[in-house]
């Protein structure tokens, strides 16, 4: 069975640290060896093909003769900077082999969250790519703390996924695909072969984080469905151990659960808007407001506005909600929470005699507004 749409062009491949390691925890030479045999096969049949890759801080463990992952932020980035060469030594050996080039790109939340930074990233990889390079990413661990992490590597490939408009990325696992049931413990379980939409039942079959290496679940997995789905990319969950997993997924083949991509793609500017940014607050609004965002595809207008929380500035992006706290979009205001406050319930022709200057009748335009986020 094989996708029916659109022939995949580019792939993104993410590898978590359980997938790499063996059954000590350590990297596994053989297993790094099969992934970068199929990324070199995939490349070898035209198909642009990057890796987001885990891994580093499993490297560095090892050097440093640790049994178990460092719980703390100082000793997971001394670990990444001691391992994060010797991944990107045993990538560059094992891609020489088929005369291709890595390429390492370290990255933070912040870059993504920065709208210049994001730019610069993405044609980065462009010229990667147009260089015949493979890029391996992965998060700057050496200097990546709570606040600016994206906390796995699910959530960065979707995101890389998205920026470069990849059509397809695929998330490598230590399980088939996602189940009905839990698999670990329930033998009777089905794998779901594909998703279309993700609903409120399919995120419930999501369960947490297991394993002594890696930190991400089934559900980071489903939040970077959404995000690579939103956003016209096609996604994949396989089995790493799978023979020719991503050979077969670039295909077209169908090899674990694949989720179809949305009908409507955002534009790239809207893909940062809606999830490569930080959300700074949110803005409150009516029930009129809300049918004119959802129903009409109207701006936002301080008219609509009941009530505003957060300490956000003028370009910030903030969450619209409906007065039962339901989100229902994301977007750049152009006041901030501190005139917003003065000039919520009022006509835009009233903005300038309240608060002494008027740049834009809409506090959020449409343009700048993404729905359903």
């Amino acid at each position: 069975m094989k996708f029916t749409d659109k022939a995949v062009k580019r792939i993104v491949v993410k590898v978590g640290t359980t997938s790499l390691v063996d059954g000590n925890g350590a990297l596994d030479s053989a297993k790094l060896g099969d992934l970068v045999d199929q990324l070199a096969a995939v490349k070898e049949r035209g198909q642009d093909v990057v890796l987001v890759s885990s891994g580093a801080i499993r490297a560095g463990m090892e050097r440093l003769g640790l049994c178990e992952r460092p719980k703390t932020i100082p000793e997971q980035q001394a670990s990444a900077a001691i391992g994060q060469g010797a991944l990107m030594q045993k990538y560059a050996e094992l891609m020489a082999k088929h005369a291709v080039l890595p390429a390492q790109v370290l990255v933070t939340r912040d870059d993504f969250h920065n709208r210049l930074r994001y730019l610069n990233i993405r044609n980065t990889l462009y010229t990667l790519l147009r260089f015949g390079c493979i890029p391996i990413i992965n998060e700057n661990d050496t200097v990546a703390t709570d606040e600016i992490k994206f906390g796995d590597n699910d959530t960065l490939s979707a995101l890389v996924a998205a920026s470069i408009g990849a059509d397809l990325l695929v998330i490598l696992s230590d399980v088939d695909g996602l189940f009905d049931g839990d698999p670990r413990g329930d033998s009777d379980c089905k794998l779901i072969e594909e998703v279309r939409r993700i609903t409120p039942e399919i995120e419930a079959l999501a369960g947490g984080t297991h394993g002594l290496c890696g930190i991400g679940g089934m559900k980071t997995k489903l939040d970077a469905a959404k995000i690579a789905t939103s956003c016209g990319v096609r996604m994949v969950i396989a089995n790493a151990a799978r023979a020719s997993a991503i050979v077969d997924a670039a295909a077209g083949s169908v090899v674990g659960t694949r989720f179809l991509a949305g009908k409507v793609e955002l534009s790239h500017k809207k893909r940062w808007i809606a999830f490569g940014n930080r959300v700074k607050g949110s803005i409150i609004i009516n029930e009129g407001a809300r049918k004119m965002l959802v129903g009409r595809g109207k701006s936002l207008l301080a008219a609509g506005i009941v009530d505003c929380e957060g300490a956000f500035g003028v370009g910030d992006l903030v969450a619209v909600v409906d007065e039962n706290n339901a989100q229902i979009a994301r977007g750049l205001t152009n006041y901030a929470a501190s005139e917003l406050a003065l000039i919520r319930g009022k006509h835009s022709n009233e903005i300038e005699q309240i608060i002494g200057h008027k740049d834009f009748d809409e506090v959020i335009h449409r343009d700048n507004l993404v729905l359903g986020v």
